[in-house]
């Protein structure tokens, strides 16, 4: 088992997109996986269809109220679940600070890991205690960044608190994320680090909230599509022993 945590520190750079892509490719690659949205937004369990008015229990699996293998829901994928999120986790690093335990979503995500092959996290944005529990638990962190000088800087800030506050962290892989070649900016940003993945602009992504909820992240037809598949071959090259 490996868990692959998508993390940024600021939203609008397609996290969550990319998040829900990578699980699909997991699971399109007979591989059993789990998307374990951890961002109380929600946004991952809604395009899973995995979304329930009224039902506010995703805290309950870090109080121990709940067993994380009961909240899992099957989604419209062949091989994806979603262990879905919701308004509860507003007040999850409250409980975190509270709890004082640094690594119980990590040993949680250890359980859960019996049964399956990839468990992707959709991390809340920010340097918040619930994004610290995330990273201490992954593999691999994916940093999904826009090729814009704030951007980068944003990046390196959160390699220098990862390194500040974990010390030994997960191997990090930041990817250039909604890529429009036509901006100078954006080309600028490529040529300065040419061995970054690259995921490009493109309407069938944008157009995924449609869609909800989804049977799969993108057509064929997608310029995002063969690079989001090249993105997984590589993640898998990094996992593989």
């Amino acid at each position: 088992m490996a868990t692959i945590a998508v993390y940024s520190l600021k939203g609008g750079v397609g996290k969550t997109t990319l998040a829900v892509s990578l699980a699909w490719c997991a699971a399109s690659s007979a591989r059993r996986t789990l998307l374990w949205d951890l961002d109380p937004q929600a946004a991952s369990s809604w395009l899973l269809g995995a979304s329930a008015p009224g039902k506010e229990e995703a805290q309950a699996v870090f109080t121990r109220e709940a067993e994380p293998s009961d909240l899992v829901r099957p989604t419209g994928i062949d091989n994806l679940s979603i262990l879905p999120a919701d308004r509860s986790l507003r007040g999850l690093d409250r409980l975190f600070h509270d709890l004082d335990k640094r690594k119980r979503l990590a040993k949680l995500a250890e359980r859960l890991g019996k049964g399956w092959d990839r468990t992707v996290l959709d991390c809340p944005p920010g340097l918040t205690d619930t994004a610290d529990q995330a990273l201490r638990a992954a593999t691999l962190i994916i940093v999904p960044v826009i090729p814009s000088p704030l951007a980068r800087r944003a990046f390196d800030d959160v390699v220098a608190h990862l390194r500040e506050t974990h010390g030994k962290v997960a191997p990090m892989l930041p990817v250039f994320n909604m890529v429009d070649r036509r901006r100078l900016l954006h080309r600028a940003a490529i040529a300065e680090q040419p061995d970054w993945p690259i995921v490009p602009m493109a309407s069938a992504l944008e157009s995924m909230t449609a869609a909800a909820p989804l049977s799969g992240p993108f057509p064929a037809s997608s310029v995002a599509g063969p690079a989001i598949s090249r993105l997984w071959r590589g993640i898998e090259k990094r996992l593989a022993p």
